[in-house]
């Protein structure tokens, strides 16, 4: 048998607590990201996986919003955000402040999340990282891929050549973010 943990039983910081937590040296770019839904899921997961911040650029929209709060539950409150106009201007901004850009997409040339899965790769300790994810239909504008120092795909197997923006930002979450 197994009986589900209550919420108190988690032992989850409040918002008080998490504020003050450690984050992992990760920002999120959302580079105009279309749905709110979508948006509020990037500020839950980033909640979840303690990420430093989140960017919104572009046509992305940003709180307060009820969509974005219905997906974030509350996580646009925890997480900390901006808005750029550009989404350029913002890995410009990263870049001279010293953060290693890496895009989510499909390159010539991008890197496996599977390589970080199984060890072959790992961000480096006292390194600062800002992970890009596109546009639900265009993915990373072209200008963005350009500025990347890596780009990191997702594998697939099936005929979809795409997964949703949400998705991805949870799996590389999982699979970027330092342990411990």
């Amino acid at each position: 048998m197994f009986r589900k943990l209550l919420n108190s039983e988690l032992g989850r910081p409040c918002l008080e607590q998490y504020i003050h937590l450690d984050k992992s040296p990760i920002t999120v770019v959302l580079d105009n990201v279309r749905s709110r839904h979508n948006i509020g899921s990037a500020f839950r997961t980033s909640d979840a996986f303690r990420a430093e911040r989140i960017i919104l650029c572009g046509i992305s929209s940003t709180p307060p919003s009820p969509e974005i709060h219905k997906s974030a539950l509350g996580a646009e409150f925890s997480v900390e955000w901006s808005y750029r106009e550009s989404t350029v201007e913002a890995i410009k901004e990263l870049k001279a402040a010293g953060y290693t850009v890496i895009g989510v997409e499909q390159t010539e040339n991008s890197i496996s999340s599977d390589a970080f899965l199984n060890g072959d790769m790992k961000l480096e300790k006292d390194k600062k990282y800002a992970v890009i994810f596109g546009n639900e239909v265009h993915g990373i504008s072209q200008d963005a891929v350009d500025l990347c120092d890596i780009t990191l795909e997702i594998p697939q197997w099936g005929t979809k050549h795409s997964l949703n923006v949400s998705v991805a930002i949870g799996i590389v979450l999982y699979t970027l973010t330092p342990r411990g």
